[in-house]
């Protein structure tokens, strides 16, 4: 899987463990920014992020603020993006399984280290549970029309 991440300047020390963590479990991870721990502005590493994913250059995203609550709003502002915030495992899989997302977020003033891959490998392992859920995600692409 080819991966996008972003997070502002809250995220930006959680986010190489990250990316060391998803190259770990074997997939390609590319870094949108920031690239520094200089005070930044969730909305457009969200926006950046999610505009990738939407245009098909990536297939997921992975974006960290100091909760996940911004920058997963304005990455849902985006077309075709289903971005959940997650603080914990069993939602990230859900999120997969029953609601196809494709940009996972979280806080890095919530969650720690560890529980953050707890959380990413999850969300990165479960499958859309298609047969079930399909026309729910067909009814939020009509939403967004």
């Amino acid at each position: 899987m080819k991966l996008a991440i972003g997070s502002d300047h809250v995220g930006f020390e959680l986010k190489p463990i990250i990316i060391e963590y998803v190259r770990e479990l074997g997939h390609e991870i590319e870094d949108l920014g920031t690239f520094s721990s200089e005070r930044t502005d969730y909305p457009q590493y969200g926006k950046k992020v999610a505009e990738e994913v939407a245009s098909g250059n990536f297939d997921a995203g992975i974006l960290i603020c100091g909760t996940g609550v911004g920058i997963s709003i304005s990455a849902n502002k985006v077309n075709g993006i289903r971005a959940v915030v997650c603080s914990e495992p069993y939602s990230a899989k859900l999120s997969k399984e029953h609601n196809n997302t494709n940009i996972l977020a979280f806080g890095s003033r919530v969650v720690g280290s560890e529980l953050a891959k707890m959380i990413v490998k999850e969300w990165l392992n479960a499958l859309f549970e298609e047969e079930r859920h399909a026309h729910r995600i067909e009814m939020i692409h009509q939403i967004e029309k």
